[in-house]
């Protein structure tokens, strides 16, 4: 019995010792009381605008070289899990650089087949065979996809793979809502484990990000959507943790294709890529209706915005709207010192 209180005493220092850990992970850089009033000057009047002239923005969070300098909440709850719609395919590209880097997966040019033996017998045509992890990380794995809001929804892995095949794989962009399933299933399987718990593992606990939702979709934190944005901001390594390899992260978000519908932007491994002369190039993860991680590697600014979900969201692309003039020239105007 008289132990009861030295177990319980040192249960408490072991939660403290791991809360303390992770709250080391979860940080971003500290803020200056003066770095805040001049965060607080530049950013002024946009918490206003965003709730008068962009109603259908819900959320919006600003980093500027590893600090947070601004959050905008309609709801007023930045632990609110919101949809990210497709933002969750470049979370899924993430967990296959973090799966390399612990060397689960040997290479993205791999073929599915090798990986899903599973699905050999399912497809006929022999282009199937030659189909790669990258093929369906570059949406080019040669299925014919007619989607162009991008809304189809996902087929089963085995349906999926049994569509014909339309044309060569590595050719022809087509954006295939059916390959998330496919890439989470070899996730799974080289894993040996769920995809949610891998992410837990692997991601989530190491940000300090809030657990995420699953259900119809991907949820999650704004804040942690913009943590997505900064680990590949730099080049996969958050603290003293390397996640990823540097040269995973710089396949990811440069341009392998042409791209397409619906974002019109070539694409990386499922991340957006903006064409640029500059030396790396601004790259973002986009969802349907504005929800939005969106990356200036040239001012290292990070910005995540979350929308209503609608198909008049999507249309009236506010969110859009308010990165490029509201909040970039709020950045530019805190990064130059302009008044």
């Amino acid at each position: 019995m008289k132990s009861k209180p030295k177990l319980r005493s040192r249960c408490a220092l072991l939660a403290l010792a791991l809360a303390c850990s992770s709250s080391a992970f979860a940080q971003w850089r500290a803020s200056t009381s003066q770095e805040q009033s001049l965060d607080a000057l530049a950013f002024q009047g946009i918490e206003q605008a965003i709730g008068e002239d962009f109603p259908d923005v819900q959320s919006v969070v600003v980093a500027l070289r590893g600090r947070l300098v601004f959050q905008y909440y309609r709801d007023g709850n930045p632990e609110s899990l919101r949809q990210v719609q497709s933002v969750a395919k470049s979370a899924l590209s993430t967990l296959v650089g973090i799966a390399m880097q612990r060397g689960h997966i040997k290479s993205l040019d791999q073929p599915v087949v090798e990986l899903l033996p599973q699905l050999l017998p399912l497809n006929t045509d022999p282009r199937s065979r030659d189909i790669t992890l990258r093929h369906l990380l570059t949406m080019t794995a040669g299925f014919p996809v007619d989607d162009p809001t991008g809304t189809a929804p996902a087929l089963a892995v085995q349906a999926g793979w049994a569509r014909p095949i339309s044309s060569s794989p590595g050719t022809v962009f087509a954006y295939d809502n059916t390959a998330v399933n496919t890439v989470a299933e070899i996730l799974r399987k080289t894993t040996g484990m769920p995809v949610p718990d891998f992410a837990r593992q692997q991601l989530v606990t190491p940000l300090g990000m809030a657990e995420p939702s699953y259900q119809r979709g991907l949820s999650m934190r704004t804040l942690d959507m913009a943590k997505l944005g900064q680990l590949a901001l730099q080049d996969g390594r958050w603290g003293e943790m390397q996640l990823l390899s540097p040269s995973f992260v710089a396949d990811a978000t440069t341009a392998r294709n042409a791209g397409g519908k619906p974002v019109a932007l070539p694409y990386g491994l499922m991340w957006w890529v903006v064409p640029s002369k500059a030396p790396r190039p601004t790259f973002l993860a986009s969802g349907f209706s504005g929800q939005f991680v969106w990356v200036y590697p040239g001012m290292q600014m990070v910005v995540a915005t979350t929308s209503t979900v609608s198909m008049g969201a999507q249309e009236r692309g506010q969110a859009l709207q308010l990165m490029r003039t509201r909040l970039y020239a709020a950045a530019q105007k805190r990064e130059t010192g302009t008044p």
